[in-house]
């Protein structure tokens, strides 16, 4: 027996050192972490429970009989995050750079399997040179696998990607399916042809980290959520991520022990300027509302007219969606409209109710915007709010103007409470604009049209730009004091806890996409 023991300790062994301690050593010449040091450290200590450990591919091409390691580039198994159950799959650079196989496709659908069944989040930390070429069309096979139930798995489990190296070609495709894709600035890129074939199609000169660096798919095209400076920053992201979210669709997010005080916040009475045109932080309105230091911001460096992200709220995990005034005003347009629309359908996937702070003048104008398709995207935010059936609360803080007053969670479209605060605007458009329109003839013919304009724009100001024509119509249901927002809405969503909504039977819906 002592053999046969001795002899599962050296397979296991060298399945532990995956590709050999001198690739060991170039990934950590990198500033990386190894697939092992990464599962490591995101779970709980001494939870991980390897699955798959001593599994090796079966090509027999080109000479790969002669190259084999233990668990074939990928470490797959379960543990615990905060005493949570996770499963997790990291790739590992350090064999075949990482690369799929057939083999290496089925350990992590196995995990996938698992994580369905027992409905618990699956992380997956990518770092991979791409499919196995020597494996041709099976290595293809093993990537369509995977997409397949990244999507049998979407709305119902969390799926979180984390890429901490390369993840290029067809291998982009499973974390864009996923619900969060984390990236790690420096060392990690994604795009579906590299530079190389860039060049070779379009001439274009470009390195890996300007054609899918962390930056750019931070800021440009909003495939990253959450960029990090490195491996261990961006493993604490997750784990930080995960405390907002429940288990799997047929749960709620964990309630945090809260000590309820004085809610009352005075300093949200100074935040709106007197000055409807200047700008001022939404953050502010944020901090001033949710319980301190709880706020996790998504997507942070895209789309930045509208904010989005997690918070508490007396203990309770919130979906905040916001306009941001420092940004073109806080409008709408083609990239807030998408960023905001995903948000929204992750956090009514998963039963986390929304709060819409709204200052919004309405959607941006020009050819830019109309040509690249506005109307479809803004109607994704639209589709978005009203197929939500999560507690949904909208403050209005300014200006609701136009269709973005109907698109930002109105009562309209099934918001479950609506305020306002005293210095809201509802109106289909801003007072000047508005008696331009209205008192056009008037003001032509006035003897001094400026003065009549200004005139007939505090006339349109008086009936429209307060929050009490809408109210008394029931389209709000209370204006408030800022001060009392917290306090306002940590009942609000109380009531709502129980909140439920029976849809008509249907396969789904068709949202524009």
């Amino acid at each position: 027996m002592d053999s046969k023991i001795n002899t599962l300790n050296d397979k296991l062994s060298l399945a532990y050192l995956g590709g050999g301690q001198q690739r060991i050593d170039k990934q950590h010449e990198k500033k990386k972490l190894t697939a092992r040091e990464r599962v490591d450290y995101l779970l709980d200590e001494g939870s991980f429970e390897e699955i798959g450990a001593l599994v090796t591919h079966r090509t027999k091409d080109f000479g790969m009989e002669h190259q084999k390691f233990y668990g074939d580039g990928v470490i797959t198994g379960y543990g615990t995050v905060k005493g949570r159950l996770i499963y997790v799959f990291a790739q590992d650079f350090t064999v075949f750079g990482g690369s799929l196989s057939e083999t290496h496709a089925e350990k992590i659908c196995k995990i996938m399997d698992l994580a369905l069944k027992v409905g618990a989040p699956l992380i997956g930390l990518n770092d991979s040179g791409g499919a196995r070429i020597q494996e041709g069309v099976r290595s293809l096979g093993g990537y369509a696998d995977i997409f397949y139930k990244n999507v049998q798995a979407s709305g119902v489990i969390p799926q979180i990607s984390a890429i901490m190296g390369p993840c290029a070609g067809g291998a982009v495709y499973s974390p864009a399916m996923t619900d969060f894709t984390m990236m790690v600035e420096d060392t990690s890129y994604m795009f579906v042809t590299g530079p190389n074939v860039v060049k070779t199609v379009t001439n274009e000169e470009v390195t890996s980290e300007e054609l899918g660096g962390a930056s750019t798919h931070s800021t440009k095209s909003g495939v990253a959520h959450k960029t990090s400076s490195n491996d261990i920053e961006c493993l604490e992201d997750v784990k930080t991520l995960l405390s907002y979210l429940p288990q799997n669709n047929r749960e709620t997010p964990a309630l945090f022990d809260f000590n309820f005080g004085n809610e009352v916040r005075s300093q949200l009475s100074s935040i709106v300027p007197d000055n409807a045109n200047k700008p001022y932080d939404m953050n502010e309105v944020i901090s001033g509302i949710i319980d301190e230091g709880s706020f996790y911001e998504i997507h942070k460096n895209y789309a930045e007219n509208i904010i989005v992200g997690f918070a508490r709220l007396g203990g309770r995990s919130v979906g905040i969606v916001a306009n941001q005034p420092m940004f073109l005003a806080g409008v709408l347009d083609v990239n807030s409209s998408k960023k905001a629309a995903r948000f929204v359908r992750f956090c009514d996937c998963f039963n986390i109710p929304l709060l819409v702070l709204e200052d919004v003048p309405g959607f941006l104008p020009g050819t830019d915007q109309e040509w690249n398709g506005i109307i479809v995207h803004g109607a994704k935010l639209l589709y978005a709010f009203s197929e939500a059936t999560v507690p949904r609360v909208t403050v209005i803080t300014r200006k609701a103007y136009g269709g973005a007053y109907d698109v930002m969670n109105s009562k309209h479209i099934g918001s479950d409470m609506n305020f306002a605060w005293p210095s809201a605007e509802i109106a289909v458009m801003g007072a000047k604009g508005a008696a331009e329109i209205i008192f056009k003839r008037d003001i032509q013919s006035a003897d001094d049209p400026e003065a009549m304009w200004k005139e007939k724009e505090t006339e349109y100001a008086e009936l429209f730009a307060n929050p009490y024509s809408a109210a008394e119509r029931g389209f709000i249901d209370e204006v408030i004091l800022p001060k009392d927002t917290r306090r306002k809405l940590i009942k609000a969503f109380s009531m709502l806890e129980d909140k439920y909504v029976e849809r008509p039977a249907r396969k789904h819906g068709n949202i524009p996409l």
